[in-house]
């Protein structure tokens, strides 16, 4: 059986964290790891983490969840703490305050990507759609950018076609590409293309899940810093597209805005 490692990262996310734990207390899909990595919270966030990890297991529904509270260097440090803690066969990272939108999710990932597929042949990437809501959880749209049925890195050129929280990784691939520290805002969007251009090095595939398998929260470090967070991803781009193919995507960019 598939086993999926959720990693969540938290610092005074007391008001956001509920509906994130509760969405994956209610999964039905069984074989779960939920870790928590907090960075000494000063509210009740570990009050929050601590209660769910001791309702999980009386549950005995299978998810194991994992709390470790530490100071660290900010976001990225704690993602890259996240992947070495975990043991699944695929990761993700669902952020204080998104959550799941149906109590079937992961089981639909599995049914729609893996039921048939060889454990040496599993994709590289899983991925799917995602919805926007603000922030009490209500829904807001459907995300701008949505991900096409046949995705490589170079998908990317077009903008962040996947939400992060969509993109699950295969481990043993994800493991050895930590997140780039040197990145404030935007180490997620070089992760994802490396994650898939170790893909295609091995020649993996990358499969789509053709449902919305996670509610995003509008608010967060990129959307309160938008444009430090865009002048970053620039830099990204530029260093896996080249300059001149990111400027001549950034001027689309533009166009596209003026029009649509």
């Amino acid at each position: 059986m598939t086993k999926f490692s959720i990693i969540t990262i938290t610092y005074n996310a007391a008001a956001f964290l509920p509906r994130t734990v509760e969405s994956v207390l209610s999964q039905h899909y069984s074989d779960i790891e939920h870790i928590i990595v907090d960075g000494t919270s000063t509210d009740s966030t570990l009050m929050v983490a601590q209660d769910y990890m001791q309702r999980s297991y009386a549950a005995q529904n299978g998810h194991e969840v994992r709390i470790v509270s530490e100071p660290d260097n900010g976001l990225y440090y704690a993602m890259n703490k996240g992947l070495q803690l975990a043991t699944g066969d695929y990761i993700c990272f669902l952020n204080a305050g998104d959550f799941y939108p149906r109590p079937d999710v992961l089981d639909t990932i599995v049914a729609q990507c893996l039921s048939k597929c060889d454990s040496k042949q599993s994709p590289a990437v899983l991925y799917g759609n995602t919805d926007i809501v603000d922030n009490d959880g209500n829904f807001l749209r459907h995300r701008r950018l949505a991900p096409p049925r046949d995705l490589s890195w170079r998908t990317f050129k077009q903008g962040m076609v996947v939400c992060h929280q969509a993109f699950y990784a295969r481990l043993d691939i994800a493991r050895n590409i930590l997140f780039d520290t040197r990145y404030r805002y935007s180490a997620d969007v070089d992760w994802c293309i490396r994650v898939m251009k170790e893909a295609e090095h091995r020649r993996l595939s990358l499969a789509y899940v053709d449902s919305v398998i996670v509610n995003y929260t509008q608010e967060g470090e990129t959307t309160k810093n938008h444009r430090a967070s865009l002048k970053e991803r620039y830099r990204v781009m530029q260093y896996h597209y080249g300059a001149v193919t990111t400027a001549l995507m950034h001027a689309w960019f533009a166009v596209r805005a003026v029009f649509k």
